[in-house]
């Protein structure tokens, strides 16, 4: 059985040790499903005629998602084949909790999880952590995540294999 699982991010690299820390409980608890996960950032698209118009997704992911991000949980995914379908970076630029409410049926999401820690900084960006944990068709998790003070791999693509 294939579920949909929402991860709250910003789009950096500490953000992905919630995926693998979901993805670590679910391989020791045998879970034997497969999950679509979207990791989510909110993002405010600005009321200029012309960003509406012409900003497309991929221009704002050019943005807000570095590279390294990319190539981060593309390993993760890997890693964990017999966990995951597939996963999906996507936005969500509403300002209601019932928007928000929509793009979780709409997505058919069952389970969302996000972090205290991970803030959502930066141009356009906002923290959706509120919407997730006031919405009634999840079933939400927060997981706290701890990272090193001083950590030579921070910012770099060998972050993901520190263990959390």
């Amino acid at each position: 059985m294939t579920k949909t699982i929402l991860i709250a991010t910003d789009y950096s690299l500490e953000s992905l040790n919630i995926l693998k820390k979901v993805l670590k409980e679910k391989e020791a608890s045998e879970d034997q499903d497969q999950y679509n996960i979207l990791l989510v950032s909110g993002y405010d698209p600005g009321d200029s005629i012309r960003d509406l118009l012409f900003n497309t997704k991929s221009i704002i992911f050019n943005k807000i998602r570095p590279q390294e991000f990319c190539d981060a949980y593309g390993i993760i995914r890997n890693k964990y084949p017999h966990l995951v379908n597939k996963i999906i970076c996507d936005i969500f630029t509403g300002s209601f909790q019932r928007a928000f409410n929509n793009y979780v049926k709409a997505e058919n999401i069952q389970e969302a999880y996000y972090s205290p820690s991970i803030k959502s900084k930066g141009k356009g960006k906002f923290d959706i952590a509120p919407y997730i944990k006031k919405c009634r068709e999840l079933q939400v998790h927060e997981i706290k995540v701890q990272t090193a003070e001083r950590l030579p791999e921070r910012g770099r693509l060998a972050e993901i294999f520190v263990e959390v």
